[in-house]
């Protein structure tokens, strides 16, 4: 068998030095486009794959990144149901089946994903809540070159032992913490103007339903949607965040207010799910901008924050810190859109 091509024969037959092939295959936008160009022929040209091991020795990396997010509630799963015989069933829609998907966490994965894979990283992605929370956190920060968590996810001392060794980006919360280089979208503002919306449509009494305690979006939210609404705020509940949680919270709602706020989306899908019965119908809302409310009926106000470019963002600011350990710490803030659909016309 031939000895596979080395770096040393990617640069001979490139006529540039091993230190441009690296860059070419590490960070490809910071080199020359004929150059890079000329590179990449050359590694096509000789079949030659990069060893991460080999960048990871050189250069102490490891060329992947993490992503943590919390786990999602899996008390409605048991064991994996294993069978030779193919099988067919039929749910209906309001049936009360694991409602654990998250398509927020989703976008910005998809995000996230795309960034590393253009800027030459590996995606780590992991969940843990509890008394497994450490040891995964810092097992993964053995393994990366740098960590995105989501806001409220990870005690803030964790956090600055990780620092101490790579790069951690915050995704979401409010951006005050300047520890760490953070990545949110403008929640309070984007809720104000919502808020604001939805009282010249006419409502003087609002219930709010919010995600679980310590999510801190869900803070800001709710922080500037009081501000709006004073003492026509009639109801709080809170939920989880899950279309099944949204109908549960809307079952609980006794004040008969004028509109029902929701942290997100997908509580926001729940409650139209339960009010569609209810002969007067209050005015809804959600927050994120999920694909599912365009089709909903009716179709959901929300505000849309660009939820694959915070995922983006959250990967480049790791980037920037690889490249500029020194540089001040930044806080990297989204615009979000009120969209006015007909569930708050």
């Amino acid at each position: 068998m031939p000895k596979p091509p080395t770096v040393y024969d990617v640069a001979a037959h490139a006529g540039v030095s091993i230190a441009t092939v690296s860059r070419v295959i590490r960070d490809p936008d910071a080199v020359k486009a004929t150059t890079r160009e000329r590179v990449l022929q050359s590694i096509d040209a000789l079949g030659y794959v990069p060893s991460a091991s080999a960048r990871g020795l050189a250069n102490r990396r490891t060329g992947v990144i993490g992503l943590f997010f919390p786990r999602h509630d899996d008390s409605g799963l048991g064991e994996p149901t294993v069978t030779e015989q193919s099988t067919v069933s039929t749910i209906h829609e309001q049936d009360e089946q694991p409602d654990n998907d998250n398509l927020y966490y989703d976008e910005v994965l998809r995000g996230a994903e795309l960034e590393a894979s253009r800027r030459g990283f590996a995606l780590m992605v992991a969940s843990a809540t509890g008394g497994e929370l450490e040891q995964l956190v810092m097992d993964m920060a053995g393994r990366v070159d740098g960590m995105a968590v989501l806001a409220g996810t990870v005690p803030g001392e964790m956090l600055e032992r990780v620092a101490r060794h790579i790069p951690v980006v915050v995704l979401g919360g409010d951006g005050a913490d300047d520890r760490f280089d953070h990545v949110h979208a403008n929640n309070g503002p984007g809720m104000r103007a919502l808020a604001e919306h939805v009282l010249a449509s006419g409502a003087q009494s609002f219930a709010y339903i919010a995600g679980p305690e310590g999510v801190a979006d869900d803070e800001e939210r709710f922080g500037a949607f009081s501000q709006v609404v004073g003492d026509r705020l009639v109801e709080f509940l809170r939920g989880d965040f899950t279309r099944s949680g949204g109908r549960k919270a809307a079952a609980r709602v006794t004040s008969d207010p004028d509109a029902i706020v929701c942290a997100n989306d997908q509580t926001a899908l729940g409650v139209l799910d339960v009010i569609q019965h209810q002969s007067r119908k209050p005015l809804v809302t959600g927050f994120d901008g999920i694909a599912a409310g365009r089709h909903s009926t009716p179709t959901l106000t929300t505000v849309h924050q660009p939820m694959a470019e915070l995922g983006r963002a959250a990967v480049y600011a790791i980037a920037q810190r690889i490249e500029h350990p020194d540089a001040p710490r930044r806080t990297l803030t989204l615009p979000v859109t009120v969209v006015v659909r007909e569930s708050a016309p």
